[in-house]
């Protein structure tokens, strides 16, 4: 996969159409992780293309196209946190953001909100830290989805 140069962040990743679950996840863990049916690609040259123009890793069970993208990882697993275990596995942070930075619906970057912005009637009443998506609007806070996300993944990377 390729990193960042300063070592910060995770790896950009693009996943194909068999990977939609696993998006999610590596979003809640800082990755800023597109997803090819979000973009409107299935079409194996088209995903080639894009990670190639973005310079994204492509994350794919499918054996052809992953050995004609030069930086690519194939995956074996269906399930969601047997894939997880194989980014670990491949060398790849697999924990959860200290914060969300990136959208679980669009990927889309998240800014911090606070003190007088009027949340959505599904945003909880607390004084607790929450989070809006720039590019689709959507609310985040650390409730009960993200600490059962954080369970699972937990043991998971690579100290793991």
């Amino acid at each position: 996969m390729t990193r960042d140069p300063t070592g910060d962040d995770p790896p950009r990743v693009l996943l194909d159409v068999m990977c939609g679950a696993l998006a999610r996840y590596l979003r809640f863990c800082g990755y800023d992780a597109a997803y090819a049916l979000d973009e409107g690609v299935e079409d194996d040259d088209r995903l080639a293309a894009l990670a190639a123009a973005e310079k994204r890793t492509l994350l794919t069970r499918d054996r052809e196209l992953a050995a004609r993208v030069d930086d690519s990882l194939l995956l074996t697993e269906r399930d969601v946190l047997d894939q997880l275990r194989e980014v670990a596995d491949a060398g790849y942070p697999v924990s959860i953001a200290t914060e969300p930075t990136r959208c679980g619906s669009c990927n889309g970057p998240l800014e911090r909100v606070d003190g007088a912005a009027d949340p959505p009637s599904y945003v909880p009443d607390d004084p607790r830290p929450r989070w809006r998506c720039r590019d689709c609007g959507q609310w985040f806070w650390k409730g009960s989805h993200w600490a059962s996300v954080a369970e699972r993944v937990a043991g998971i990377g690579a100290d793991g």
